[in-house]
């Protein structure tokens, strides 16, 4: 039987044929285009761009351990409080596997616009050759060798899964969140990245701008704790007994170490050290000053008082909606963004988390889904082309909003629901009552 292309019906077959051949065709054609990590003579190596980025990739790594460690494991309750700990503890080491085996290559190599291939599988793009003078380079990253640009990006894909933990904080099992960082790092953090960072990834092609990781990271992550936090139910108690933070001078120390280390987080998105990377560390200060104010005074309005949680949690808002927007906007555009993030981000932990009814535990989807999102589309409208050399579009902005929330809630959800038939997602009952450090780990706080 052969295949008719005659008359309306034929024609319009034969046209989305073509289409899709030709659009087949442009992939393939853009991922030649870009030079896949390649060795270059030691003296293409800029050594202040690289010393900048080193110093960076150490800066973000401390957010993860010990700054969100503390900084959550101040906020649950003392039973819980090394459990909480072990989570991050964890998924900074099982997310550094999973990077060198495929999550690098899937997340930075030129490929499809939905993924990368598998070019740098157990990162054999990266090379470094003493004898010839060589060493492989990022196209991303051209005066920085290809291991440093590898490892500063890793840091983003440790802290990203890890963020989520907060939001189903006291009542998943060990085994569980070890399957699902997996799983999520993979399947959900990897390809959005790609999306939006590998030039030839669908969002980046249609110019979003998020500078280090306004959708990536924390729309992202906010979206898949509030899932997380929906399909595990509330903990026992929810809303009927107080929940007392163990140690908010823990969290305050872990918020200084993530306040600090956002320089590296922001500043080292530059990519090199340049005054791209002055600007983007400068709006980060100022964006994170005004959030924190911003919270402070909402609070102090409507509670009557202004707390120490309640400063520490307005910096973090500040600090998660100025990330996309660093390397695109000005000073003035920076405190405008974290006086907005900072108000709407306690709503998001106050009046929304009452309308949505579910335990996020730390506030993930109030912090960093609200934040995230605020941050996401203020740089459509504030971003500076002097600056950034980039038009902002707030349509686009949304499109990467948009499709963030939609392929990290879905995709969440499904990764979750099979864990929850094979492993079980939950602790039980008398385990959550005794608390997770000595159920799970055989632990405590004295």
């Amino acid at each position: 039987m052969g295949i008719h292309t005659c008359g309306p019906r034929g024609l319009l077959r034969a046209g989305l044929a073509a289409g899709l051949f030709a659009a087949v065709a442009n992939v393939a054609l853009a991922a030649d285009a870009i030079t896949r990590p390649t060795p270059v003579p030691f003296a293409q190596i800029n050594a202040g761009d690289t010393a900048w980025m080193i110093s960076a990739s150490a800066l973000v790594l401390l957010m993860t351990v010990p700054g969100l460690a503390l900084f959550y494991a101040g906020m649950v309750r003392k039973k819980n409080m090394l459990a909480t700990m072990a989570q991050s503890f964890a998924t900074c080491a099982l997310v550094t596997v999973l990077w060198f085996v495929v999550g690098y290559s899937i997340a930075f190599m030129p490929g499809t616009p939905w993924l990368g291939d598998l070019s740098s599988l157990f990162m054999r793009t990266i090379t470094y050759d003493k004898l010839a003078g060589l060493v492989s380079v990022h196209h991303l990253a051209t005066t920085i060798p290809e291991s440093v640009f590898a490892m500063f990006q890793l840091t983003f894909a440790i802290i990203t899964p890890a963020l989520i933990t907060g939001a189903f904080a006291e009542r998943m099992r060990f085994s569980a969140l070890l399957v699902f960082m997996a799983a999520w790092s993979l399947l959900v953090y990897a390809p959005i990245a790609h999306w939006v960072w590998e030039p030839t990834g669908w969002l980046a092609s249609r110019g979003i701008l998020d500078f280090a990781g306004g959708t990536v990271v924390h729309v992202n992550a906010g979206v898949a704790g509030l899932v997380a936090a929906w399909m595990l139910g509330p903990r026992q108690g929810f809303r009927r007994e107080p929940f007392m933070p163990a140690n908010l001078g823990y969290t305050m120390i872990g918020a200084s170490l993530l306040w600090v280390g956002w320089m590296g987080f922001n500043g080292g998105s530059a990519g090199a050290a340049d005054g791209r990377a002055g600007m983007a560390m400068l709006v980060t200060q100022l964006a994170t000053g005004a959030a924190a104010l911003a919270w402070m005074l909402a609070e102090w309005l409507v509670r009557g008082t202004p707390t120490l949680l309640g400063l520490c949690s307005g910096a973090v808002a500040g600090l998660v909606a100025i990330t996309p927007a660093s390397g695109f906007v000005d000073p003035r555009a920076a405190l405008a963004i974290g006086a907005i993030a900072g108000i709407g981000c306690y709503w998001g932990a106050t009046g929304l988390k009452r309308l949505l009814g579910t335990d996020d535990s730390l506030d993930v989807f109030g912090v960093h889904g609200v934040g995230g999102a605020i941050g996401a589309l203020l740089t459509g409208v504030f971003a500076v082309p002097a600056i950034g050399g980039m038009q902002g579009s707030l349509a686009t902005q949304a499109l990467g909003v948009g499709a963030t929330v939609a392929y990290s809630g879905a995709a969440t959800a499904a990764i979750l629901f099979v864990i929850d038939k094979v492993v079980g997602l939950r602790v039980d009952a008398e385990q959550e009552l005794v608390g997770l450090d000595q159920s799970l780990h055989g632990e405590r706080v004295e």
